[in-house]
């Protein structure tokens, strides 16, 4: 992969100005086994695992994103996030269709209300590239589940007439496979709400299709107060020179970037993996804004990894990096439950009102607990 985005490897004879248009990467997605194999010359189980899984869940790969994977390689962890695996048909009894109880939360068709003041907002099905953990498979990459103009008219017109509402998340599927003008219509429709103070999008193009960030999508974006833009990087593999000139141009447009990480077992359930992907985070002006634990969605728990390994990161992370590089570590509640956060516990001993701390080297610090000890304002007297 040529660092700076043009064609090379399988794709070499393709036209630089093909590769460099988001619409000729979605048109020309790796969806087929064979045309799957060709280029990523697949392990027997890998293929097996396809013709098991297609059929449950659909397999689509930008050939940007296909690019980053190493051919001949399942440990890769690019390739991991794309390709079906045979842990998808092992099933569970705690696995849910819909772990967090998007559908059962939806006044209207599109619209979840797990929040006081924030709601889902589900624009479309479709994504680049179809990631083996989403925690949407039921609808993801479905065209029965497609949000036609109707439903989200519907949608807008519910936002509009709750004042409660005052955050709205843009989401899918992927808002950024909407064209410009029509991404246009939804986010200027929701700015002129007086009660909807902050807009959220939330997008893995960056990461699988960073071409997709045209001049002409950041005029759209420029438009938009305040906007919140979420993306989804995973792997130091997915950082590109194409990904970090997407990140720059979104926030030159004015959007305030976060990244949220999925801890996947055998991707990036290690500390050094983690540091690295969001020192160069932050040098494109993104914070990493939470690391999730995988859901209890059907098909993916081979992904997940014991919760401790999280707190384990967190616990690595500070120290080594500055407060904005350490993500929240967060559950996402089964049912509806809302999201938890879990920090690793500092706290070595308590006497009384002294309180033992250890620090990122493991030293011990005493702290004394200013409530505990009694401690109150002194008056103070007053002056002739």
């Amino acid at each position: 992969m040529n660092p700076t985005g043009g064609p090379s490897g399988p794709w070499a004879a393709v036209d630089p100005a093909d590769w460099g248009r988001w619409q000729w990467h979605q048109a020309n997605r790796l969806r087929r086994l064979d045309a799957i194999d060709a280029v990523l010359e697949l392990t027997d189980d890998e293929r097996d695992a396809f013709v098991r899984c297609d059929a449950a869940f659909r397999v689509a790969i930008t050939p940007y994103y296909a690019s980053l994977m190493r051919p001949g390689d399942p440990t890769c962890p690019i390739r991991l996030q794309a390709l079906p695996q045979a842990g998808e048909l092992v099933r569970y009894p705690f696995e849910l269709d819909d772990p967090l109880a998007e559908e059962a939360h939806m006044p209207v068709p599109g619209v979840t209300w797990r929040y006081p003041d924030r709601v889902l907002f589900y624009v479309t099905h479709n994504c680049p590239v179809y990631c083996r953990h989403c925690t949407r498979k039921r609808k993801v990459a479905d065209p029965t589940s497609a949000a036609a103009r109707d439903q989200v008219d519907e949608g807008l017109a519910f936002i509009a007439r709750t004042p409660q509402i005052r955050d709205v998340l843009v989401s899918g599927g992927d808002p950024l496979t909407l064209s410009d003008d029509r991404l246009a219509d939804v986010l200027g429709r929701l700015a002129a709400i007086d009660h909807v103070d902050v807009i959220r999008l939330g997008t893995r193009n960056p990461v699988t299709l960073p071409q997709r960030i045209t001049p002409a999508l950041c005029d759209v974006l420029r438009e938009i107060r305040p906007l919140y833009l979420h993306t989804h990087f995973n792997h130091p593999a997915e950082c590109t020179e194409a990904a970090g000139e997407a990140l720059d141009r979104l926030a030159d447009a004015g959007c305030v970037l976060g990244n949220q990480m999925v801890l996947l077992r055998g991707v990036n359930d290690d500390p050094d993996v983690v540091l690295e992907l969001n020192r160069w985070l932050l040098r494109h002006r993104c914070r990493p804004y939470y690391m999730f634990q995988c859901d209890m969605a059907q098909g993916i728990t081979h992904f997940r990894t014991p919760l401790q390994t999280g707190i384990d990161i967190v616990d690595a992370l500070r120290g080594r990096i500055s407060g904005m590089g350490v993500p929240h570590f967060a559950v996402d509640l089964p049912g509806g439950g809302g999201k938890i956060t879990l920090t690793p516990d500092r706290i070595v001993a308590r006497d009384g009102h002294r309180i033992t701390f250890r620090n990122a080297n493991g030293d011990p610090f005493v702290f004394v607990d200013a409530a505990d000890a009694g401690v109150t304002t002194p008056r103070t007297e007053p002056h002739d």
